[in-house]
């Protein structure tokens, strides 16, 4: 069962992210005994963090949660928000992870809701509520792909960003082939053809943030502290800073790109993914080449007082 995020409900909400993060996940009172999470997203206006517990269901291997806000006639502010940030903060009990928010589409919500339902049949009395078709939001694991690494150093933590961003540069690329395919890539829900446009959206634009939020970091934090210590890069990192801004201006280009999939034609449009991905791939090779020696002997996280 749904939390309702209206400002009249925030300080109940807030007791049961008390209780929940208190208790691993498990709640009392009219929720003892449900499926609850706890979803963070940042804010479409603010860029500040918002927690909502959410009811969820498991199916097909899949984790869902449902935009209900009770049946009511606009969809609730945490789903505007994933729209706007696409990566977002799950706790499922004492688990807490990474996750890129994709709500579904056509023939494959109207699947997914109709197992949500049989799940949870609550969420049909509020489909019937309302005029607005209830949005079924999948949390994919953002680093389901990819082995967990173990991190020690800044090197470690570097080359773990780095993977993430290749993770998402290749399912952006298999989403663009299943997309031009006609849906035949699957997407693992029990077959038939899903509808990817805002599933290409969403994993475009967490991969255009999430390269935006690592060069900042690089910009103010790193790079200048690199500079002070070891002043025989300060020509290399100089030159990265640079491709920065350069890069910049092609992540815009590939937000540009993927929005225009739906009139784009198969073999222009896979060219300009190809170079863009190029280019991408080949800074993030010169940044590990020039920088990991360096980034070794930092630790990571920082010890307690630097």
């Amino acid at each position: 069962m749904p939390m309702s995020s209206s400002s009249s409900s925030s300080s109940f909400n807030q007791t049961v992210i008390e209780e929940f993060r208190a208790n691993a996940g498990r709640v009392g009172g009219p929720f003892e005994g449900g499926d609850l999470l706890l979803l963070t997203t940042v804010g479409a206006r603010t860029g500040r963090e918002h927690t909502v517990p959410l009811g969820f269901v498991r199916t097909r291997g899949l984790l869902l949660v449902v935009a209900s806000a009770a049946g009511a006639a606009e969809d609730p502010q945490w789903y505007r928000n994933l729209l706007a940030h696409p990566v977002v903060g799950v706790e499922l009990g004492e688990e807490v992870f990474d996750a890129i928010a994709v709500p579904a589409e056509g023939a494959r919500r109207d699947r997914l809701f109709e197992a949500v339902v049989r799940a949870a049949p609550g969420y049909g009395d509020y489909q019937r509520h309302t005029a607005r078709v209830l949005p079924v939001v999948v949390l994919e694991h953002s680093e389901a792909d990819a082995p967990p690494r173990a991190v020690t150093s800044l090197a470690d933590k570097l080359l773990e960003v780095h993977d993430w961003l290749r993770g998402q540069l290749r399912q952006l690329r298999a989403e663009t082939e299943a997309h031009f395919a006609g849906g035949s890539g699957g997407h693992g829900d029990g077959g038939g053809v899903p509808a990817l446009g805002l599933q290409i959206r969403q994993h475009c634009l967490a991969f255009c943030q999430g390269l935006a939020v690592h060069h900042t970091g690089e910009d103010r934090g790193v790079f200048p502290a690199l500079a002070r210590s070891h002043p025989e890069l300060r020509g290399v990192l100089e030159r990265l800073a640079e491709e920065h801004r350069v890069l910049s201006g092609l992540k815009e280009g590939l937000a540009s790109l993927v929005a225009g999939i739906g009139s784009a034609g198969p073999e222009a449009f896979r060219a300009e993914l190809d170079r863009m991905t190029a280019e991408l791939e080949a800074h993030l090779a010169h940044e590990e080449r020039e920088l990991l020696p360096a980034l070794a002997a930092i630790p990571f996280p920082p010890p307690p007082g630097r």
